[in-house]
């Protein structure tokens, strides 16, 4: 059961949501990265969105991802993000290991929290996005 599991804290791990330019388009995506000198293994990592617009209760689908290894201080996008998500909650649970421990942690960019004015440069990423609270 969930409550026999030892999970600890996460340290080292950050998500962005971030834009490039590709083809003279703007896209936007969620990445994961480790910024410890580990590899993190079999990540995975479930999303949805949800909230409110104009008084309307909204949610998307939930998808899930696997990345069976994320090597040392290295990056992997998860998924592309559609702008109009911004307007709700959008949460990603991650889970992984490192050598036979468990990690666990629940990363939610808060609606409206992605916009121009709150842009940062990632340098990890090498693009202008927002890091994961």
């Amino acid at each position: 059961m969930k409550k026999d599991i030892d999970f600890h804290p996460v340290t080292g791990v950050k998500l962005a949501i971030a834009k490039e330019m590709v083809n003279g388009m703007e896209e936007w995506g969620v990445y994961i990265i480790n910024l410890n000198l580990i590899e993190l293994n079999t990540v995975m990592i479930t999303s949805k969105g949800y909230g409110n617009i104009n008084g309307e209760e909204k949610k998307t689908s939930v998808l899930r991802h696997m990345i069976q290894e994320l090597g040392a201080e290295s990056i992997a996008k998860i998924e592309p993000i559609d702008p109009d998500l911004f307007l709700l909650n959008n949460e990603f649970w991650v889970s992984y290991y490192i050598l036979d421990q468990i990690f666990d942690k629940k990363f939610v960019f808060k609606a409206g929290m992605v916009k121009k004015e709150n842009l940062l440069w990632i340098p990890e990423l090498g693009l202008e996005g927002i890091l994961s609270p």
